[in-house]
């Protein structure tokens, strides 16, 4: 996942140069359009979608105003887009949970294969695992040590049940002989006021916690990428601390079936821009994410591959809602 500098602006320089003007000849969109945010207000995927959002607005000439539906795991997005128009005035970011929540409820709330237009890729998330400065575990290591010494008693915090946060903590405890219980909550806001004030020991979450760590309130024991954080060199990754897992949960924009393909295109047209403007870039270097762009018949290719991955990983752990 690593992007160099040079390449980076490379393609910022390629994405202005090559903006197609769509939007500038058509009649669409010619009133605001809500993009439907499945997380907490103030959250990592909030404020940088809070800036993407400002950056499309300045290129189709309409606002377009983020809605956020916090809570079930960051589906509630997708969930609203069923009882919407395919008009191509109400989209969603699609977290990794649209693929996975399917697959493991017994009444499916959605088919991510037939029920959505996937519109653009965007970017993936740092993750990582924090816990208060003046906890006793320094490491990664003294923390599972202290876990697997006291079964149950270390409870953690996540955006929700059946995110990527969820499944990758119990994957962690799965290879470490680890029992640790699982605090669902609807945001990276919520998750860190309850560690602060003492409710968790810890919190799995996206870089919303990285100030907090710069700050000297919370210790960063971990990431979870395939390379050590930028802002963050001396903490190890994972596969580092000897856990061959790299979870980064990559997303995009998606709408309801059966949008039409030209208005499909104007939106891709004006969030491919908006991906690549410096004033995001900026917004997404805070939070050490990089850009991850796919057209929307690349994303439509992704998401199928992506849902026979997430297939195969709930068969193999057994994962039950």
């Amino acid at each position: 996942m690593t992007t160099h500098i040079g390449r980076r602006a490379a393609l910022i320089a390629g994405a202005t140069a090559l903006a197609a003007p769509a939007f500038a000849q058509s009649g669409f969109p010619n009133r605001p359009i809500r993009v439907l945010v499945p997380w907490g207000a103030g959250g990592t995927t909030d404020v940088q979608m809070r800036v993407l959002c400002e950056q499309v607005s300045r290129r189709l000439g309409q606002p377009v105003i983020v809605d956020n539906k916090p809570g079930a795991g960051g589906i509630l997005g997708a969930q609203q887009l069923l009882a919407e128009r395919p008009d191509g005035y109400t989209l969603s970011q699609m977290p990794i949970s649209v693929f996975r929540n399917p697959l493991m409820n017994p009444r499916p709330p959605f088919d991510p294969m037939n029920d959505f237009t996937w519109v653009v890729h965007l970017t993936g998330y740092l993750f990582g695992i924090v816990v208060r400065a003046d906890a006793p575990w320094q490491t990664l290591e003294d923390f599972l040590a202290y876990a697997r010494a006291n079964p149950g008693r270390i409870n953690y915090g996540t955006p929700g049940v059946g995110t990527s946060l969820h499944i990758t903590m119990e994957q962690i405890a799965g290879q470490k002989g680890v029992e640790w219980v699982h605090v669902p909550f609807r945001g990276v806001a919520e998750n860190l006021q309850a560690l602060l004030g003492g409710q968790i020991h810890a919190t799995a979450d996206s870089s919303g916690w990285s100030q907090l760590v710069q700050d000297g309130r919370l210790r960063l024991l971990v990431t979870w990428g395939a390379e050590r954080a930028k802002r963050f060199p001396n903490t190890p990754t994972l596969q580092e601390s000897g856990i061959d897992i790299v979870s980064i949960s990559p997303y995009g924009i998606g709408g309801p079936k059966g949008m039409d393909a030209g208005v499909v295109r104007v939106l891709h047209d004006a969030f491919k821009e908006a991906l690549f403007d410096p004033a995001h870039i900026a917004m997404l270097d805070r939070f050490d994410m990089q850009p991850m762009y796919l057209d929307s018949d690349a994303y439509a290719t992704f998401a199928r591959r992506q849902y026979e991955e997430e297939r195969v990983m709930i068969q193999r752990l057994g994962l039950r809602l």
